[in-house]
């Protein structure tokens, strides 16, 4: 039965590429990221689902005042099996980031460019390779009338490049009758170009708003003010003394340490001859488990309250992300093994059990004490510009995810 599915999945190299262009074409932005969210992209993905043979396509609406719906979309659909009890769920996330500055594109963004095994266009790796490859299972499934042997899930998610509030998140707090005890998890949103590694832990995250208040002058006249962006950047330059506070090295991790970088800078004044009374700017930090992120905000207002004696400026946070780090899956889990097994079988490699700083949607199925792995081929293109994804690797990727259900 895996036989005649991994031969169905190997021709559908059309269906990849017709899939990803849909997907490219409907961005699917929160409005954080300056958009309306993913309303548009789901009710396609929820009618495509629905024309491929699912039964039924369940949404699953977060309330969001945010978004002109008035609500963040989930989906989740089953194709049953002949163990009803317990469920294989591939988790995919529809939203994307903004492509950034145009003039690094070679192509339009929202338009599918195909040169050869590479697709290229927003979206194509982070996160739509991982719905096509579930998108395949279930066409493989459902084409040729099989019944696996436990239940097939493909769970599409929103939110999730913003924090996952009203994504998996929110499905995990408000609709835990979806998920049982003995269920597997697979997210595919996080690998390497070799196929070989397998995510099982993160590190905790904080996005942390530094806002920084002065007075604003002439600045010809500087002792009439007082200048934020001055003390703005001398906060800035303590940062990297929270490597030596925070200092925890684990070899399961990539990098092995925290890691806390000044990210995005809000505009201050809009001419060159005016001292700023006000700079925004923000950090981001990946902590390794053991440490609580409040300890990290008091090192930075430590810094801070420094800074305000020295320059006379006043410093406030405000938490954009805290999330301590979730429980790792262990790597005797079943998720984990059969995983490990299936990459094996498809790739003829040796996958390697890795953590992460990256934040993915693991965490809040880890929390919630589910078994979750992260695995998946891709190129490392997220969030830059001409972002790609390959043909082959989609369908071997999907190979893996059969294997993962029928082992």
């Amino acid at each position: 039965m895996l036989a005649e599915i991994s031969r169905h999945i190997e021709a559908q190299a059309q269906t990849v590429i017709d899939l990803q262009r849909a997907l490219v074409a409907i961005p699917a932005l929160g409005p954080m990221n300056g958009g309306p969210g993913e309303k548009d992209k789901t009710a396609f993905l929820k009618l495509y689902l629905a024309d491929l043979g699912f039964g039924q396509v369940r949404e699953l609406r977060a309330p969001d005042p945010a978004v002109p719906c008035g609500y963040r979309p989930n989906l989740a659909a089953v194709i049953p099996g002949a163990d009803t009890t317990k469920t294989l769920w591939i988790i995919s996330h529809t939203d994307i980031v903004p492509p950034g500055d145009p003039a690094l594109w070679d192509s339009d963004p929202y338009t599918l460019k195909v040169e050869d095994d590479i697709l290229i266009g927003r979206g194509v790796e982070d996160n739509h390779q991982g719905i096509v490859c579930s998108v395949l299972v279930a066409k493989a499934l459902l084409d040729l009338k099989l019944t696996p042997p436990i239940n097939y899930g493909v769970l599409l998610v929103a939110d999730e490049e913003t924090g996952s509030k009203y994504g998996l998140d929110f499905v995990v707090k408000h609709h835990s009758e979806l998920f049982g005890p003995q269920d597997l998890f697979l997210v595919p949103d996080f690998g390497e170009p070799t196929s070989e590694m397998i995510e099982i832990a993160e590190k905790s995250m904080l996005w942390l708003k530094v806002i920084v208040e002065g007075k604003q002058c002439h600045a010809s006249t500087p002792e009439a003010g007082i200048n934020s962006l001055l003390g703005a950047a001398v906060l800035i330059v303590q940062i990297p003394k929270l490597h030596q506070i925070f200092d925890r090295v684990d070899p399961l991790f990539n990098p092995p340490f925290s890691t806390f970088e000044p990210t995005k800078k809000e505009a201050n004044v809009e001419n060159i001859n005016t001292i700023p009374g006000r700079d925004v700017f923000y950090l981001d930090c990946r902590v390794m488990p053991g440490y609580d992120l409040d300890q990290v905000l008091a090192a930075v207002k430590g810094f801070g309250d420094a800074v305000e004696r020295e320059h006379g400026v006043r410093i406030s946070y405000e938490f954009v992300q805290s999330e301590q780090a979730a429980p790792p899956t262990p790597a005797d889990s079943e998720v984990v093994t059969r995983l490990v097994k299936s990459v094996k079988s498809v790739f003829g490699n040796n996958p390697t059990l890795m953590g992460i700083g990256g934040g993915t949607v693991a965490a809040y199925l880890r929390r919630a004490g589910h078994r979750a792995a992260v695995w998946g081929t891709l190129m490392h293109n997220a969030h830059q510009p001409n972002e790609r994804s390959s043909i082959k690797n989609s369908i071997k990727d999907a190979k893996v995810m059969a294997a993962l259900l029928f082992d």
